[in-house]
C-alpha cells in the first residue's frame, strides 16, 4: 500500500519531508525501511540561521548528496532497488535532453530546490507537454496570483501543485522558479524495478 504524501510540519523541514515523500512515492509502505526514515530525518536540516540557530535555515546541498550516495549504498547493501543521482547547475532545467524530463518519463522522481520566499524542496512527479505536476510539501489554502500555477486538491498520492514549465525553468525569484542556472540543483531518484526504459517511453518533449 502507498500512503498519501505528507506536508511538512514546521518552517523548516520541506527538505526531509520532500525526500520521504520520494520514498513514499516509488515504494509500498511494506518495502520502506525505517532505517530510511531514520537516516533522511539525522541528516537534514543542517543548517543554521544568521543567529547562529541550529536547523532554522533547512536542509543544503551537501546534506542532499550525502544522503543520495546513502540510499545508493544502503540500497546496494540490502538489495533495495533505488537509484539516486544529484545534479547541480545549468543541467537544472525542463527542455530537450533534459535529465528531469528523461527521470520523470522513466517513472522516477525528482527532488528538486525552487523559490518560494526563499529556497524551498518540493517533489516533482511526472508532466505533460505544459505542465509539471508537483507536491508541495509546504500546505496551503488560496490559489497563486500566477496564472501558471494551479492547486489540486484530488491527487494526495501524487501532486497538489501543477506548475507551467516556463515558470519552473525561470532565473528569476519568482514562486517555483528554479533561479540562475549556477544556483540549481536537484536530486533524481528511481525505483530500479519499475524504472522504464528507452522503448517505454512516450516523449512528450
Amino acid at each position: 500500500m502507498k500512503n498519501p504524501l505528507s506536508y511538512q510540519i514546521t518552517e523548516y523541514d520541506c527538505g526531509p519531508t520532500t525526500v520521504l515523500n520520494a520514498i513514499n512515492y516509488l515504494f509500498p509502505r511494506e518495502e520502506i525501511y525505517p532505517d530510511v526514515v531514520k537516516t533522511i530525518m539525522q541528516y537534514c536540516m543542517d543548517c543554521y540561521n544568521d543567529k547562529g540557530e541550529a536547523y532554522k535555515y533547512g536542509t543544503s546541498g551537501m546534506a542532499m548528496r550525502f544522503l543520495s550516495g546513502w540510499l545508493n549504498h544502503f540500497g546496494e547493501v540490502k538489495d533495495w532497488p533505488i537509484f539516486c543521482e544529484m545534479i547541480t547547475g545549468k543541467d537544472v532545467y525542463l527542455g530537450q535532453n533534459s535529465r528531469i524530463v528523461e527521470c520523470l518519463q522513466q517513472g522516477g522522481v525528482v527532488v528538486v530546490r525552487v523559490m518560494l520566499g526563499c529556497w524551498h524542496y518540493m517533489l516533482l512527479t511526472g508532466m505533460d507537454d505544459k505542465y509539471v505536476y508537483a507536491f508541495d510539501p509546504y500546505y496551503r489554502k488560496n490559489p497563486f496570483k500566477e496564472k501558471g500555477i494551479k492547486m489540486i486538491s484530488d491527487s494526495p498520492k501524487r501532486m497538489n501543485r501543477k506548475i507551467l514549465h516556463a515558470i519552473l525553468n525561470g532565473e528569476g525569484n519568482g514562486n517555483y522558479e528554479l533561479g540562475e542556472p549556477k544556483q540549481r540543483e536537484c536530486v533524481l531518484i528511481y525505483n530500479t524495478r519499475s524504472r522504464k526504459t528507452i522503448d517505454d517511453i512516450e516523449y512528450i518533449i
